[in-house]
């Protein structure tokens, strides 16, 4: 069985000087050893305020870069297989914009179905994928899940039981690490400080390279770096 948690970090539209969007994503061979095990990582590493959150993100400002490089190491020692999707906001294609507005929900949708082939070709004939819980602007769940489902399903081994879900990251721990693996590509992409520590932490999990999404479309031969 091929399980896959992932979220994202960034909105699509710019924000305090930031340029990339990124999705994070893991797969791993024991799911609830990883949940348990960041569970426990939290009560007994961070501090005792914070112990006992639902969730702690990666960007929470009251985290300490040693713990926040400390955290990132213990993640890579869960065994977690990391695939990851990138794109420069300006490099939206017009495909995906009404106007000034961005056709989010579609946009999102398509990206996941990108990352997702990057985990084959596989044997298995269960595919889970579990997302954080995101509002998809202009199109709704069922759609989201239809539109995975049939992009995936030629790709697949036949009779493979594909499930798409939406998962409230307050109550999942890997959902959590999800969004910790995004967070830190993203610090590193925008060469933020602590980005390049935060990369070395993750990058022997790192399979293949980073996607990134529409490099070419706009025809302007910028050097935008894959990163493997």
């Amino acid at each position: 069985m091929t399980v896959i948690f992932l979220d994202e970090s960034g909105q699509f539209k710019k924000q305090d000087h930031e340029h990339y969007f990124v999705i994070g994503s893991f797969t791993v061979g024991n799911q609830r050893r990883t949940e348990k095990q960041f569970r426990s990582w939290q009560a007994s590493r961070f501090p005792r305020k914070m112990r006992h959150q639902a969730e702690i993100k990666f960007s929470e400002i009251k985290i300490t870069e040693a713990l926040r490089l400390k955290t990132l190491k213990h993640i890579s020692e869960l065994d977690v297989r990391i695939h990851f999707a990138f794109l420069r906001r300006e490099n939206i294609p017009d495909s995906f914009r009404k106007g000034p507005k961005i056709k989010e929900g579609e946009l999102y949708t398509h990206i996941i179905g990108e990352l997702l082939e990057g985990y084959l070709p596989i044997n298995d004939h269960e595919f889970r994928v579990f997302c954080d819980q995101r509002h998809l602007k202009g199109i709704s769940f069922v759609l989201f899940r239809k539109i995975l489902e049939t992009h995936m399903m030629p790709l697949l081994p036949a009779k493979t039981v594909i499930q798409i879900e939406m998962l409230d990251s307050t109550t999942n721990s890997n959902i959590q690490i999800a969004d910790w693996i995004s967070g830190a590509l993203a610090w590193y992409l925008e060469g933020k400080p602590l980005g390049d520590e935060c990369y070395q932490m993750l990058k022997n999990n790192i399979i293949g390279e980073g996607l990134e999404l529409f490099r070419q479309y706009w025809g302007d031969n910028k050097k935008l770096n894959r990163i493997g």
